[in-house]
């Protein structure tokens, strides 16, 4: 027997959205969740205008705002020569109800959602629960879970959301490939209470440091200041967490004669990857299950946002009687944005930011320069960055 329902596999932002907007077509969901409760680490912060604006249906984002931290400009800059490129999100006003980037970090939407979901009694959720394995037929879906102590149980629903991350179970279970690339160089995040802002000229909230020797990016937040430096995969782990190491790094931004201090640190190898398909039978999988990039534009987090209100969209007219092939168009469509837009995008900042020929780096530098002083071409580069270009050409794709 089939339970009347969608079951949806990670309570991160895709699964959470994806629950959300189901709920409101009046579709019941149980969202099952591996971890004891939802994650706050600090994962992804950056908020993109298009999906603030789609955030708005579910009564969020003035409290998210209020939480975060409004960034009208971001940077390119050099680490010796300063600012090369300031880009204005106001040039959006007439495109987007939110011109800006909002800095919040996304354990505060998922508790949000998961607080709107609560009341709700169509939907339900199961913590301490791996998604494991997957099997379908023509009627349903049973999603087998197991719980810390090795005992599994298996779920009935009659569609399948695999939001599971990079590691997923389900994509795994389904036997969708997960082709791409490793980065080689290892990406070392660190949170600091250091005010950045008062220390460097002309600092925008957001912005990417090119270097030959060491590039590195400066993300502000409500309370804290981001710091992403590439690392040497030669480099021990020991060696990298080294408190000593870490300061002389952080020192070398910006002397402070006080010392930092840390308030997080975390070390990650960095893929950029898309499944061959995000549509199998009754089972189709969103955000990180999906697809995974550099962090170098905050794509990511977004894009699986994105995917997840396209699904659920999608899935709510077939739940109605609607083609099923309406998810295969969810599938094209989302792919062709995961690959000409996000990796496209996150691969040429890091390639700009990475660049040692110095005629290369000059030629990008100018290229940006050229960019920012042109009305409409920055204007066109904000709609690319900003991810509101490819929402808009998603409908030519059939």
């Amino acid at each position: 027997m089939t339970d009347n329902r969608v079951l949806i596999a990670g309570a991160g932002p895709a699964g959470l959205v994806a629950a959300a907007a189901l709920a409101e077509e009046g579709i019941p969901v149980t969202i099952v969740e591996q971890a004891r409760d939802l994650p706050d680490d600090l994962r992804a912060s950056t908020f993109h205008p298009p999906t603030l604006d789609m955030l708005e249906r579910f009564g969020v984002v003035e409290a998210m705002i209020a939480q975060g931290l409004v960034c009208p400009t971001w940077q390119f800059r050099d680490r010796h020569q300063g600012v090369i490129a300031t880009f204005d999100l106001g040039m959006l006003k007439d495109d987007t109800k939110h011109p800006y980037r909002l800095q919040c970090e996304q354990w505060r939407l998922t508790r949000m959602l998961r607080d709107r979901l609560g009341s709700n009694p169509d939907v339900t959720f199961l913590y301490d629960a791996k998604a494991v394995d997957v099997a379908q037929d023509a009627d349903g879906v049973t999603l087998t879970v197991e719980r810390p102590d090795g005992t599994r149980e298996r779920l009935r629903g009659r569609y399948l959301v695999g939001a599971d991350g990079a590691s997923s179970a389900v994509r795994k279970a389904l036997g969708i490939g997960f082709d791409g690339i490793t980065i080689p160089e290892i990406f070392l995040t660190l949170s600091t209470t250091f005010p950045f802002h008062e220390a460097i000229a002309d600092l925008s909230n957001i912005a990417y440091i090119s270097d030959p020797e060491e590039w590195f990016v400066l993300l502000r937040t409500a309370s804290l200041w981001r710091v992403l430096f590439p690392t040497d995969p030669g480099e021990s782990e020991a060696r990298m967490m080294d408190p000593a190491r870490i300061e002389e790094r952080l020192q070398a931004v910006v002397p402070n004669p006080s010392g930092y201090e840390l308030r997080h640190r975390t070390a990650y190898r960095v893929h950029e990857r898309v499944a061959d398909t995000y549509a199998k039978g009754r089972c189709f999988i969103a955000g990180d299950a999906a697809h995974i990039n550099n962090p170098l534009g905050g794509m990511g987090m977004n894009g699986g946002v994105h995917d997840a209100f396209n699904l659920a969209g999608k899935l709510a007219e077939v739940w109605r009687g609607g083609d099923p092939a309406l998810m295969e168009r969810y599938s094209r469509q989302r792919r062709k944005v995961a690959l000409e837009t996000v990796q496209a995008t996150t691969m040429r900042n890091r390639q700009i930011l990475n660049q040692r020929d110095p005629e290369v780096r000059r030629a990008y530098h100018d290229e940006l320069r050229a960019t920012a002083a042109d009305p409409g071409k920055h204007r066109a580069f904000l709609l690319r960055t900003s991810m509101i270009q490819s929402l808009r050409d998603l409908e030519q794709v059939a």
